[in-house]
């Protein structure tokens, strides 16, 4: 029996060398700015500009505009995720860790200006990102809250995805009134959350 390059005992695809990756993660970084700041439609030889590269180098990694966005909300997604972790080492208590991230993740949701137009998209590229966000990003929360609830900061039992659901609907208002401040609501939210 032949087994297929995808079949069990196939060689991984070779992993990147890490100048590559950060080279990738420059790119990466340099086009969400632009997105934040033109949306998700800003020229490439904006983001090239400002990743110091060419655009052919962009061309290179990322064939289609859409690739890019893909990319640009995966490494954001997993910059967020992997945050988690750390700040639950790094933080003096296990609600600090999960306030700090939950404003990170506010950060990313307020400032991905035109992802979600093009989420709700047709494209093909663009149809497992919600779930990709989700499969990532819930086992963080809930990590952070089973982590507050241990120490006995907040009541146990709270539902992760309910959570960053409920955060998400605070952040909906922030791209159409410049005087909303979905920060200081998500704030009051987390500090609710404490055992008094």
């Amino acid at each position: 029996m032949v087994v297929g390059a995808s079949g069990p005992g196939a060689a991984a695809p070779p992993r990147k060398r890490a100048d590559a990756r950060r080279n990738e993660a420059t790119l990466l970084d340099a086009a969400a700015a632009a997105f934040v700041e033109s949306g998700v439609n800003v020229p490439v030889r904006e983001i090239a500009a400002r990743a110091g590269v060419g655009v052919g180098t962009i061309y290179r990694h990322f064939p289609t505009r859409a690739d890019l966005i893909v990319a640009v909300y995966r490494h954001q997604v997993e910059a967020c995720a992997e945050a988690g972790p750390v700040l639950l080492a790094q933080a003096d208590t296990p609600h600090h860790a999960l306030a700090r991230w939950i404003g990170m993740f506010v950060d990313f949701l307020v400032t991905k200006h035109g992802l979600a137009e093009v989420l709700r998209s047709d494209d093909a590229a663009f149809q497992t990102l919600h779930a990709y966000f989700i499969d990532r990003l819930v086992p963080v929360a809930k990590q952070l809250l089973d982590a507050a609830a241990a120490a006995g900061e907040i009541r146990p039992g709270l539902d992760a995805y309910e959570l960053l659901r409920g955060v998400g609907n605070l952040c909906v208002g922030a791209a159409s009134d410049p005087r909303y401040n979905p920060r200081h609501l998500v704030e009051l939210l987390i500090a609710g959350l404490r055992i008094q």
